[in-house]
Formats: C-alpha cells, structure tokens, sequence
C-alpha cells in the first residue's frame, strides 16, 4: 500500500439541522495515538450542541488541521489517519494526503516545528510570521512563515511611518530590512508631553499625559516596558521619589488613565451564544409580543408535591415544582388548542402534539431542549423525561435534534430567586409561560390574611394568533391547575 493510499483525511461530517460550520472544542486524541474504528476522536460545538464525532477509520492519527477553539466549515479537512500504520514509517511523516489527492499538504504540527537557522532567515517579533506567545511561529496552515514586515498607512505630510520593527539603542534607531543603510544617530526631539530628550521616548500617551501632570521628565527615566518602554509604574516611582504633586491632579489624572482596554474583556459570539442571539432578535422584532402575569397561591400543590414524594413508587424521583407547571401546561393547551400553533404567513398551523421546550441555562448559553410528544406522558414518565432533559443540558450533551420542533416553551426563572419575567418567544412558537419563585406571603385565605406560598407566572404569546382573551384563559387554567390540581384534575381529565 502506498503512502498516499494509506493516509486518510476526515472532514468535518454534516451535523445536520442545516449546520454549516463547528467550533473544535476539544480533542480527544493527540498526533501518535492508536485509534479504534468509531472512537470518539473530537468534540466540537455547533450552533446548537456539543457533540462528539468517531473516527471513521482505524489506525494512528498523523496528523490535527485545526487546534482547539478554531471555527471550521463542514467538509473541511479536520484530521489525518494512517490505516495501515503496521505496514511501516511514511517516507514523508511531516506531511498529510490533501483530499483532492493531489500534492501533500504539511500539518499544522510539521509546521509550527520549523526552525529558521538566524544568519539565513531571522525575524523580528512584530513581522508577519514572527514569533508568537509561547514561542511558537505563527503560520497558516498549508502556507509557509512569511518575512515581510507588516504595512502601516504613510502618515500625513510627512515621512511614512516605518515598520514597528526597530530596535533602539544608545540614542540610535537601527533598521533591519537594509543592511547596507548607515546607521544615523537620532536628532534632539522637543516632545511637547514629556519634555526634550536625547533620542526616542517610547511611552504611550497616558504615560506621557501622567509625567506631564507629575512634573516627571520623561528624558531622566530608564523604561522597564517592551523595548525600553516607559510604563505608568516608572513615572509614578520617579514622581515618589521627586517633587510631591497636588494631590488632586494626581487622582484626576489617575481616574482619567484608569479606562481603557487593559480593564475590557471581549468574549467571542459564536456557538450556543450566537445562534441565541440570531432567535432572540429575529422573534422580538417578527412577532408582536404580548405579556400577560398572574399571581396564584400554590400552598395546596406543594403539599401535593409533598405527599407525592411520600408515595413509595415515588421515591426515587426527582420531584420538583417544575413538573407540576409542565403538566398545568400540557392540560391548559388541551383545552386551549390555538395556544399550542406557528404562524406562517397567510396560514395558522395548529398542532396536535406538543413538544414541551424547558429552557436551561448551560456554560455555553441558553438552550432549550424539548421533550417530545409530552401530552402522551404519564405523570411519571413526564417526570422522568424532564430530569433526563436537565441532567442532560447541564452536563453538555444535548444533541441538535433535542432541541428541533418545539411547540411550546417554560422557562423556569424562579431557581435564580425571580418573581418572574417577560420572555421572548423561541421562533416558531406562539406562547411561553415563565415560572417564578415560591415564596411565603402574607395572602387572603378564607377571609382571613395568613402565610401561603405564592408565585406569580409571565405567560408572552404572539398576538397575531393568541388574542387577549384566548391568553386570559389559558393563563387562567395554569393557574387554577397549580391552585388546586387534585380539583383540575377531576374537573378536566
């Protein structure tokens, strides 16, 4: 078997839902490593989950395209495998089978272990392919370090700016790019901010405003930045040691340096994130959202609950106040089918099943997994499928099909201690009931004002096919349900 016959390159698989692209999260395997014929190789992030993809193949990976934390398309190369690492070393182990076949492609790995010998190829940190955090070259893969300097626009009226690789010493400016060039010696520069110096200041312009209004000469000091750079430390040591400044410049000057981007933090929207947004926007500004709230005592459902998880075929289930809501919810759209419908366009589609959405805060950002057909679920098995939902959300394996084809949503804003809220409709459905704390109040019971637990629900709906009377009852029903279920129950069912 030849070489290129025995390495195989795996491309990112369609993940399906309509994905077109996958973050790499994690991988599983490492260059060397001996893998089994549908191991789990990758995790990778889509618009909607995280999941693990297998190895298509057996043998001994080559080869990784892409590091972790990359964003790569759907049927781009992500691995190379060797299927018959048995048959003995590759004549060329540094480089991969391209999927067209054709020349070899080297990997990110055979790359980023090139060495440059100095007196041939040298480059200076600042140029393009200069060295990069933690000593690596930095590179794209399938394409060499490049050596040229990176370019800046001329600045006006004047001469244009050189390359930022320059390297002072002693009062002198020293280039690389021209060998041949005499090395000319620095004029005197008058810098209006820091004062007149022998050669070049290297400070940044709040360093220079805070020597300024310091009184420190930036000329006397010796920088302990990048390249001899005069940071806020040196002017502030050099201001303690000299003339005392009034102290109100000093904290004015300090709070107007103190905002900048070394106190930003900006964190990249893709994944999870991304697609959230992208439905949050696109169902606030298309459906004309209107938000309807209740306040009910659930006293008498609690102590349902509670005798409930007393039952000795109940014991070893999770028993919450969420799945009392749930089945509130599933009995009120039996009696209110328009509720549970999508608009599209010159028709209403209404529908007979209900996929039951919980939204759930994870790591990666709001998701809202759904449990399927759950007007057909017994109590139990209601019970059973939201805890599978949650654990499962939580721990990061939802899949994308998990999370298609909801119906009809609960967000249960109560576990982060909320009353409740008004939530934006997942595109597609028509209503979602947000679910507030339980708490103790003061309340009227029989005349008499006494401690009942009380919550207080949020239903939204889109007002193009739920009207207010059609939103009225249906809030009504989840809450005479939560009220007294045993009587709901006997009265409906």
């Amino acid at each position: 078997m030849s070489d290129m016959s025995r390495i195989k390159t795996f491309n990112l698989p369609d993940l399906g839902e309509g994905l077109t692209e996958g973050e790499i999260l994690t991988w599983l395997v490492k260059v060397g490593d001996i893998i089994e014929l549908n191991q789990p190789i990758v995790e990778v992030e889509t618009a909607k989950a995280a999941v693990e993809i297998p190895a298509k193949w057996a043998g001994q990976v080559q080869a990784i395209h892409h590091p972790e934390g990359t964003t790569v398309e759907v049927g781009a190369p992500i691995i190379a495998i060797d299927t018959d690492p048995g048959a003995g070393p590759l004549d060329a182990p540094s480089t991969t089978a391209t999927p067209s076949g054709d020349l070899p492609t080297p990997s990110a790995a055979s790359l980023a272990a090139v060495e440059v010998a100095p007196a041939e190829g040298m480059v200076e940190p600042g140029l393009i392919g200069g060295a990069a955090p933690g000593g690596r070259t930095a590179v794209l893969v399938g394409y060499g370090p490049r050596t040229t300097s990176a370019k800046r626009r001329p600045r006006k009226g004047g001469v244009p700016a050189q390359a930022p690789t320059l390297a002072v010493d002693h009062g002198v400016v020293v280039g690389d790019k021209h060998p041949s060039t005499p090395i000319i010696p620095a004029p005197q520069v008058h810098d209006r901010r820091g004062g007149a110096t022998g050669g070049l200041v290297l400070a940044k312009p709040p360093v220079r405003k805070l020597a300024k209004d310091l009184g420190v000469d930036l000329a006397t000091l010796t920088g302990s930045g990048p390249l001899g750079s005069i940071t806020r430390e040196d002017v502030q040591q050099a201001a303690n040691g000299a003339t005392v400044v009034a102290e109100p410049i000093t904290a004015i000057a300090t709070s107007a340096a103190s905002f900048g981007a070394d106190r930003e933090q900006r964190i990249p929207v893709k994944g999870v994130r991304k697609l959230t947004a992208e439905n949050m926007s696109r169902s606030a500004f298309t459906a004309p959202h209107v938000t309807e709230f209740l306040t009910v005592d659930v006293t008498r459902a609690m102590k349902a609950l509670e005798r409930l998880r007393n039952r000795r075929e109940w014991r070893d289930v999770r028993v919450s106040p969420l799945l009392l809501v749930a089945k509130a919810v599933l009995l009120a759209v039996k009696r209110h089918p328009m509720v549970n419908s999508t608009w599209a366009g010159d028709e209403i589609v209404v529908k007979e099943y209900v996929n039951l959405g919980i939204a759930a805060a994870t790591e990666r950002g709001l998701i809202v997994p759904n449990v399927k057909d759950a007007g057909r679920l017994s109590l139990r098995e209601l019970a059973d499928s939201l805890t599978d939902l949650v654990q499962t959300a939580k721990s990061g394996r939802t899949s994308p099909a998990d999370m298609s084809g909801g119906t009809l949503t609960i967000t249960n804003v109560g576990v982060f201690g909320v009353d409740t809220g008004t939530p934006i409709l997942p595109p597609g459905e028509s209503a979602i009931l947000a679910f507030g704390a339980v708490r103790e109040m003061p309340w009227v019971h029989k005349g008499k004002v006494k401690v009942r637990q009380v919550t207080t629900l949020g239903l939204s709906f889109d007002h193009r096919i739920i009207d207010g009377e059609l939103g009225s009852k249906f809030l009504r029903d989840i809450g005479d349900f939560l009220a007294d279920p045993e009587a709901a129950l006997l009265a409906w069912t």
